[in-house]
């Protein structure tokens, strides 16, 4: 016993310094998703992140713009009356911009929160993990749709001042747009799931490129094999290997200006392109439920 203390220690003290649990409104599910959808869609642009990260969106936003400006100014000084080239074309032929920008941003968006662990504050309360899921899925979509669409309504924007057919140009780029959701579905679902498992950036990048870009590539020399041995159907059949090989074909069927070395013949063959794509897309995100559910126990 210390001296000055008459009696024994006392076992511990409890403090009431306040605390108390929150009783008013909570949000709803549905708006916390939205602020997240919204907080996704900013970062995958950079916006609401360091100045290094809006680099990369900008440059390739550029690059992407670029050639529509060319194509716009051409036209006015020339005054050729007919487009130079189709909406899903132009998209087509900066595929390679696209791809990088969805294989660089499905990072940001799908591989931080699994690395820190961190997704398991957001799956704790209240959101699921197929909810959550879906939103990073649904702003990485979006932003591909945005890098793809701007271009697109440059180009219009220029061929109705340029005094082009105004039916012809709205037909086409109706024509363009579910091929340009279709196709940002399933980038964004190829290069989240790949993201959601190559946790560090730059193995997810590389994979990310290497499932769009480099097969691609691997089709397309396939399918111009194919038609040079007459072999047409062999050209049909690969073309069924890669999303851009997919819309490609797709975009030949629906007369949106894209031309195809193999394009697919027959309704049944148009069909099953159609079906291939549903599929990609249903099983990405069916994968990337899968992945949040175990990352959230």
């Amino acid at each position: 016993m210390s001296e000055g203390y008459p009696g024994p220690r006392p076992a511990g003290v409890i403090h009431d310094i306040g605390y108390r649990r929150y009783t008013g409104p909570r949000e709803s599910n549905a708006t916390i998703a939205a602020s997240l959808y919204l907080t996704g869609l900013r970062h995958a642009f950079g916006i609401g992140r360091s100045g290094r990260s809006k680099v990369l969106p900008i440059v390739l936003g550029a690059f992407a713009l670029l050639p529509a400006v060319i194509l716009i100014g051409v036209l006015a000084v020339t005054g050729i009356n007919k487009p130079l080239v189709s909406y899903a074309g132009y998209t087509n032929q900066i595929q390679v911009l696209i791809s990088i920008f969805a294989a660089a941003q499905a990072p940001v968006l799908f591989s931080r929160d699994l690395r820190s662990r961190s997704i398991v504050l957001y799956l704790a309360r209240p959101l699921s993990p197929a909810p959550l899921a879906l939103v990073r899925w649904a702003s990485l979509t979006t932003a591909c749709v945005l890098f793809m669409l701007v271009p697109q309504l440059v180009l219009l924007a220029g061929g109705l001042i340029a005094d082009l057919d105004v039916s012809h140009e709205l037909s086409q780029f109706v024509r363009s747009l579910p091929l340009t959701l279709l196709l940002a579905t399933m980038l964004a679902g190829i290069t989240g799931l790949i993201a959601s498992y190559a946790l560090r950036r730059g193995f997810a990048v590389v994979g990310s490129i290497l499932a769009l870009v480099v097969l691609n590539t691997g089709v397309s020399i396939v399918q111009a094999i194919a038609d040079e041995t007459g072999s047409p159907r062999v050209g049909e059949l690969a073309g069924l290997f890669s999303p851009w090989s997919l819309v490609n074909g797709l975009a030949s069927e629906l007369d949106a200006g894209v031309r195809v070395i193999t394009p697919p013949d027959g309704a049944a063959m148009v069909a099953l392109y159609l079906i291939v794509a549903v599929a990609i897309v249903g099983g990405t995100l069916a994968l990337l439920v899968a992945r949040f559910r175990k990352a959230g126990r």
